[in-house]
């Protein structure tokens, strides 16, 4: 286990000094009695004043002064990063829980006593917002005035919206870290949930249906758990919309994503349109595997025998390879994070499953955190991070904190680039069998990316409606409305089979409402940049730029400035879906060569 202390630098676990030494590093009190500070001198400047709601002048300097504050302490400096990171760690230590709660409750008041800034800048009556827009010192926050301005008519007053930062503690992040450390607490055979669960890929069909009665009984454990936490999750946003004036529930989740509903729409619609495509291959894997239909956890299985083991050694060589191939910048950064102890490799005990990238303020070290078990997947997991982790620290070069971040559907840009194009250089080093392997590996990948999260986004888009109208849901009636989604891109060769109506148990991305769009568009958007990248090499440069826009524009815009891509175009989309397609045929060609050797 790790200590506590963190004192100790590890590349193989976080090394957090840049931080904080230790959980109870007396720095700790001294980062957020700093915070306070600078959070009232600006409150104490500016609440009660007027003249910066309508001089341009003024209003510079209100900007670059909350700009400022953003960039150096936020309303948490580094306390709520440094315990966020520490509770994925270990999820089940009440020390960190408390030091959490104890934080959340700082930032909760203080960005209550700040909120008041973009409020009044969103209340700007419409005439002067287009004066403001169109003036040139402002030129740096035009984005970020035009979003304020976009999202004002579903703001509340500033009382009322303290009311709803207050209330997202108990009403939603608790009930949300409950479920999830209830799942982290689960061991069965000697192994956690995400090992379980990375069993499903295992060539072993004994070990893979071990794995699928386990992840099953788990699930069913906690189901009425996650039945009373997403339901409490869902009314609560049911009345936040409700006072918002908000009917679709998806709407906050697009104006946060800086996205037209129209296209998300598009993409969605055009991705339902051709779940034939998904269909068609678990019907074609189904005749590769040498059975009738496949059993819900086999969807992922490596076609053939997978003697191929990636440690994470030869994990990070590898990617290294393959970044070198494509920019120098992006090797450093990924040797920067090796060195320095910004990846969390291994599962354990307590630890968070899956894998995701972190960065709070620009000031900030980025920190991945992976459960690597040696597969060829966790390969790709780590180049999906990097992905993150190089969009993070390109975006650190912005001059303005209101523009560090990335809107989701540039965010996957950033992951699915790299992670398809270290498929791409194991494909080169592969014999004919095993490039045939790695296109049913990128085929399971395509389809899950694609396919399967629109389905995910269709469900959640059911879900919200069905609890509005019923007022609460069941977990049996979650688990059918779950596998009525799931079946609907998978097809009749898939097996809907018993336990998978509760895999929505431990799906966290349903927690954050509507996030998974982001994967589908920000796949089918990379695959258009990576087939301009292989033409010609030098375009990584335009990748770059777009990675490094973060939220100075919206993203459809961003794309055609930069790529001349029209994502608000409905043909956009069905371009990609052929590409995938494409490769489903190619691929039924190979296996046929390949049998027929």
């Amino acid at each position: 286990m790790e200590s506590r202390s963190n004192k100790k630098t590890s590349r193989l676990s976080w090394d957090l000094t840049p931080l904080f030494s230790s959980d109870n590093d007396p720095k700790i009190k001294e980062n957020l009695a700093e915070t306070k500070k600078q959070v009232m001198k600006f409150v104490n400047k500016w609440q009660k004043r007027q003249d910066f709601l309508s001089q341009s002048s003024i209003l510079v300097t209100a900007l670059t002064e909350y700009d400022n504050l953003l960039k150096y302490f936020g309303v948490t400096g580094n306390v709520r990063y440094y315990f966020h990171l520490r509770s994925t760690q270990d999820e089940n230590d009440p020390e960190i829980k408390a030091h959490s709660n104890k934080v959340e409750e700082f930032s909760t008041k203080l960005l209550n006593q700040i909120q008041f800034f973009e409020l009044r800048l969103g209340k700007i009556p419409i005439h002067t917002q287009k004066k403001f827009l169109v003036i040139s010192k402002l030129q740096p926050f035009h984005h970020f005035l035009h979003k304020l301005f976009t999202r004002a008519k579903y703001l509340l007053s500033e009382q009322e919206e303290k009311i709803i930062n207050l209330k997202d503690i108990p009403a939603h992040s608790s009930w949300t870290k409950m479920t999830s450390s209830f799942l982290a607490k689960e061991t069965r055979r000697g192994k956690n949930l995400s090992q379980l669960l990375s069993d499903f890929r295992s060539d072993s069909r004994l070990i893979r249906d071990k794995a699928a009665a386990d992840v099953s009984f788990i699930l069913d454990k906690h189901k009425t758990v996650a039945e009373n936490e997403l339901n409490a999750i869902l009314i609560n946003k049911k009345i936040d919309d409700e006072l918002r004036g908000i009917t679709r529930p998806e709407l906050p989740r697009h104006l946060a994503d800086d996205i037209d509903s129209d296209v998300v729409d598009a993409m969605t619609e055009a991705v339902t349109k051709r779940f034939n495509i998904s269909s068609r291959y678990y019907q074609f894997k189904a005749k590769v595997l040498g059975v009738s239909k496949l059993k819900y956890h086999e969807r992922f299985i490596t076609f053939g025998k997978v003697d191929r083991k990636y440690t994470y050694d030869q994990s990070v060589k590898l990617i290294k390879q393959v970044f070198t191939q494509l920019d120098p910048q992006f090797v450093e950064i990924l040797t920067r994070f090796v060195k320095n102890g910004q990846i969390d490799v291994y599962p354990r005990a307590g630890k968070r499953g899956g894998a995701f990238c972190a960065c709070d303020l620009m000031i900030h070290p980025t920190y991945i955190l992976i459960n690597h078990t040696n597969n060829l997947n966790d390969v790709l997991t780590l180049a999906h991070e990097m992905g993150h982790g190089i969009n993070n620290e390109l975006m650190k070069s912005q001059h303005q904190a209101v523009n560090f971040g990335s809107p989701l559907s540039i965010a996957e840009v950033a992951s699915t680039f790299m992670e398809d194009f270290v498929l791409q250089q194991l494909l080169f080093q592969s014999t004919l069998k095993q490039r045939l392997m790695l296109y049913m590996q990128k085929l399971d990948d395509d389809i899950a990316t694609i396919f399967r999260q629109v389905a995910a986004y269709n469900f959640e888009k059911e879900l919200h409606l069905m609890c509005q109208k019923k007022g609460y849901l069941a977990s049996n009636t979650i688990g059918e409305l779950f596998v009525k989604h799931m079946a609907s891109y998978m097809g009749p060769y898939v097996e809907q089979s018993g336990g998978s109506n509760n895999y929505w148990v431990y799906w966290s991305h349903f927690r954050t409402f509507f996030y998974v769009y982001s994967y589908a568009s920000g796949l089918l958007v990379s695959k258009s940049l990576q087939a301009r990248v292989r033409q010609d090499p030098a375009y990584i440069k335009v990748v770059k730029q777009i990675l490094t826009a973060g939220s100075s524009d919206s993203p459809q815009n961003i794309f055609k400035k930069y790529a001349g891509l029209d994502i608000a175009n409905p043909k956009f989309w069905t371009t990609g879906l052929k590409e995938v397609e494409s490769l489903l045929v190619e691929t039924e060609r190979l296996y046929e060569e390949v049998r027929g050797k």
